[in-house]
C-alpha cells in the first residue's frame, strides 16, 4: 500500500499538519496538506502546504524567504495528523509566524484574556513585499 494511502484525509482531501522546531522541540505552527503537498513536502524535504485561502499549494517562505527543512515526517496513531521535524530558516532565531514572530503560538492565556507573551522578532512589513 502507498504510504499517502494510509491517510485518513478529510471531506476536502486535506489532513492536519504541526510543524515543531527540530532542535528546540518549539511548536512552530499549525496548517493543512493535501496529497500533493504532503508527496512534495516528503520529496523535496522542505515543508509544502496546502493554503485553503488561496486553494493552492503554498511553499513555505516562497514571499518570506522562511523555509522549513524538514528532517522527519511523522504520522500519529489514528492516521489524521501529520508532524513535521523542521529546522526553520531565513532569520535567526527561525520566523515560523506571517506576525514575525518564531511561532504562531504566541498568545498565552493571562487571567481570563490573551496576551502576546512571544516578542515580534521582524516587522512583517518588511516580509511580506
Amino acid at each position: 500500500m502507498n504510504w499517502l494511502d494510509q491517510i485518513k484525509w478529510d471531506a476536502q482531501g486535506l489532513v492536519p499538519v504541526i510543524a515543531q522546531e527540530n532542535s528546540s522541540g518549539d511548536v512552530l505552527m499549525f496548517a493543512w496538506m493535501n496529497r500533493e503537498a504532503l508527496e512534495q513536502t516528503a520529496a523535496l524535504k522542505r515543508a509544502v502546504y496546502f493554503s485553503r485561502s488561496r486553494n493552492k499549494l503554498w511553499f513555505k517562505g516562497e514571499e518570506s524567504g522562511h523555509i522549513q527543512l524538514v528532517h522527519d515526517m511523522r504520522l500519529d496513531c489514528d492516521h489524521d495528523v501529520v508532524l513535521l521535524k523542521v529546522t526553520q530558516l531565513g532569520h535567526e532565531p527561525g520566523i515560523a509566524c506571517h506576525t514575525g514572530r518564531h511561532s504562531c503560538f504566541f498568545q498565552s492565556l493571562q487571567n481570563g484574556a490573551w496576551q502576546a507573551v512571544d516578542p515580534v522578532l521582524k516587522d512583517p512589513e518588511t516580509i511580506y513585499k
